[in-house]
C-alpha cells in the first residue's frame, strides 16, 4: 500500500469551481476493492474494502477503517485528483443495510455492556443529534454518551472522571477555533487518556447543512444578541428554541445532512475511546 505524503497544489481541490479554465476534465475511477486512494481532505490513505451508493470505506495499513462519502475530486489516486464511483458489478449485488452514519448494521444487534469509557458533549441537542446519526455504532461499540452544561467547568470534570488506560474519557466542544473561550479551556486538558476536539460552529444547529433544512444559510447573528433566538428570528420561524430545534433533527436522518468538520470529529472520538489500551 503506498500513500503519498504531504504535497503543494495550486488550489483548493475541495472548493467549489477549484479547477481553473482549461485544466482538464477530474477523471472518475471505480472504486474497485484493494485500489489505494487518500481523502484530500484529512489525508487518512487506505484500500477501498467495501462501497454503496453512497459512500466508501477505506482500510489503511494498520487496518484501521473510516468511511468517506463519494463525491467529486474528493481522493487522490498517485497524486492526481479523482472522483471515485461505484463499480459497476457492486451496483448490481444487494446491498447491506447500513445506520445513518454510513456504518454496515449489525442485524439482531444487542447492545454491548457499556465500556467505562465515555464521550461527552457540550448539550442536550449535542446529545440527540450525536444519538440519531451515531446511535447504532455507539451501541455496537458499547460507548454512553453523556451531556455536559458547557464547558466552563471542563478541568474539574474530567478530574472528576479519572480517566486512565482503559478508561478513556472523549469531549466534543462547540466554537472551537484559536483564540477562543473554548481553546483556552480546552487546553488545560492535558491527560493523554482524554481527547477533546471540535467543530468551528457557534452551535451544534450549524452543523445541519442549511439545504437539508431548505434556507440558503445560517443566519449571521450580531454579537450581543442570544445566537439561537437570533437564527429564529432571521429565519422568521416564530416558534421557541425548542421547537425549532425539533424541527431541525426532524429534518437530519443520515450522515450526509451534517457538515464534514462535525462527520469527522465525531468519528476521531469514537475511535479513540474505543482503542485497545
Amino acid at each position: 500500500m503506498i500513500c503519498y505524503g504531504p504535497r503543494v497544489y495550486d488550489g483548493d481541490v475541495l472548493r467549489e469551481n477549484w479547477r481553473r479554465p482549461g485544466k482538464g476534465k477530474i477523471p472518475q475511477v471505480p472504486a474497485e476493492p484493494d485500489l489505494v486512494v487518500e481523502d484530500a481532505e484529512s489525508g487518512f490513505c487506505g484500500a477501498v474494502v467495501a462501497c454503496d451508493k453512497e459512500a466508501v470505506t477505506l482500510e489503511d495499513r494498520f487496518g484501521r477503517r473510516r468511511l468517506f462519502p463519494l463525491a467529486p475530486a474528493a481522493f487522490l489516486l498517485d497524486g492526481k485528483v479523482v472522483t471515485l464511483t461505484r463499480p459497476a458489478a457492486a451496483a448490481a449485488a444487494r446491498e447491506p443495510r447500513r445506520s445513518a452514519s454510513g456504518s454496515i448494521t449489525v442485524e439482531g444487534l444487542r447492545a454491548r455492556v457499556a465500556r467505562q469509557s465515555r464521550i461527552y458533549v457540550e448539550g442536550v441537542h449535542d446529545a440527540a443529534l450525536v444519538e440519531k446519526i451515531w446511535g447504532h455504532d455507539l451501541r455496537v461499540e458499547g460507548v454512553v454518551v453523556e451531556y455536559l452544561e458547557g464547558v466552563d467547568d471542563l478541568p474539574a470534570i474530567v478530574e472528576e472522571f479519572g480517566p486512565e488506560p482503559g478508561r478513556r474519557l472523549g469531549v466534543l466542544v462547540d466554537h472551537l477555533v484559536p483564540g477562543s473561550k473554548e481553546s483556552r479551556i480546552a487546553a488545560q486538558v492535558t491527560s493523554p487518556d482524554v481527547l477533546v476536539v471540535g467543530h468551528p460552529f457557534v452551535d451544534i444547529w450549524q452543523a445541519v447543512k442549511p439545504s437539508v433544512l431548505r434556507i440558503p444559510a445560517w443566519p449571521d447573528v450580531p454579537r450581543g444578541v442570544p445566537w439561537k433566538e437570533g437564527v429564529i428570528a432571521a429565519l422568521g420561524w416564530r416558534v421557541e428554541p425548542a421547537d425549532a430545534w425539533r424541527r431541525i433533527l426532524g429534518a437530519v436522518s443520515t450522515y450526509a445532512d451534517l457538515e464534514p468538520e462535525l462527520l469527522g470529529r465525531v468519528e476521531e472520538l469514537i475511535d479513540f475511546v474505543t482503542e485497545a489500551s
